[in-house]
C-alpha cells in the first residue's frame, strides 16, 4: 500500500521538488498550497489559516487514508535591512513561516497520535541557525522553526512520531531573486560546490529523514552546497 504524505507549499520551488521526489519513490502526495499543485490531491488553503489547514488535512485523510508524513515547506522570503522591516512585514513573515508550520503540525498530530506513527519534517534555513545580514525577519522565523521542531520532537518522544528539520542553504529556486546577493559570483566563489544547492538535493535530504526512522529525532540536516561545514 502506498504511503501518504502531505506537503505544504507544494505548487512551486522546493515544495514541488519534494512532491516530485516522493512521487517517484511511490508515495501518494497531497499538496497544500494557495495555488493548484501537481500532486495526487491538490488542497488549496492558506497555511496562516489554522481552520483551513485542519480542514484540508482531514480531507486528505478521508480521501487518501492514514497520513504517514508531513513536510512543511510553505514559506516566504525577502531581503531587507532591519530598519526597513515594517510591522506588517514582520507579521506576514511570522504568520507564514512559523505560523504555517505550527498550523500544519497541529492539524496532523491528532491523526498521527491516534495511529501511533508518523513522520514530520519541517523546513528551516541555514540563516535560522547562523543569522544573516539583510533578512533578520526571515532568519528569526526560521530559527523559531528549529526551536519549535526540537521541542515538538522532545514532547512526542515514545509516541511513535518523529520530528526532524531540513535547514538548506541558499537554493536555486524562484524565491531567490535574480539580483540576490546569494546569486552573486563573489558568494558562489565561497562555496565548495561553486553553485547554489539544487531543490532536488534538498528534497533528497527530506526523503532521507522520512526513511531513516526513529533513530533520528530533533535533528537538523543542512544541504547547503558546502556553505557551512
Amino acid at each position: 500500500m502506498s504511503r501518504v504524505a502531505i506537503v505544504t507549499g507544494a505548487a512551486s520551488g522546493l515544495g514541488a521538488a519534494v512532491c516530485q521526489s516522493l512521487h517517484r519513490d511511490g508515495w501518494t502526495v497531497a499538496g497544500l498550497d494557495l495555488l493548484t499543485s501537481d500532486t495526487d490531491l491538490s488542497l488549496q488553503a492558506d497555511v496562516t489559516d489554522a481552520a483551513a489547514v485542519a480542514a484540508a488535512v482531514q480531507r486528505a485523510a478521508a480521501e487518501l487514508g492514514p497520513i504517514d508524513a508531513l513536510v512543511t515547506v510553505a514559506g516566504v522570503y525577502e531581503e531587507l535591512p532591519i530598519e526597513s522591516i515594517t510591522d506588517e512585514r514582520w507579521n506576514r513573515m511570522l504568520a507564514v513561516n512559523i505560523g504555517g508550520t505550527i498550523n500544519a503540525c497541529a492539524a496532523i498530530m491528532p491523526l498521527m497520535l491516534a495511529q501511533g506513527a508518523g513522520t514530520i519534517v519541517t523546513i528551516s534555513s541555514d540563516l535560522g541557525v547562523g543569522g544573516s545580514q539583510g533578512d533578520a525577519h526571515y532568519a528569526a522565523t526560521k530559527g523559531a522553526i528549529v526551536g519549535f521542531s526540537r521541542s515538538l520532537a522532545t514532547e512526542l518522544e515514545g509516541s511513535g512520531l518523529t520530528v526532524n528539520t531540513v535547514a538548506p542553504g541558499a537554493a536555486d529556486t524562484p524565491m531567490l531573486a535574480a539580483d540576490s546577493p546569494w546569486r552573486s559570483e563573489s558568494f558562489l566563489a565561497t562555496l565548495p560546490a561553486g553553485r547554489l544547492v539544487r531543490p532536488d538535493e534538498i528534497a533528497a535530504a527530506v526523503q532521507f529523514l522520512l526513511e531513516v526512522g526513529p533513530s533520528l529525532a530533533g535533528q537538523i540536516v543542512s544541504p547547503n552546497a558546502g556553505a557551512t561545514i
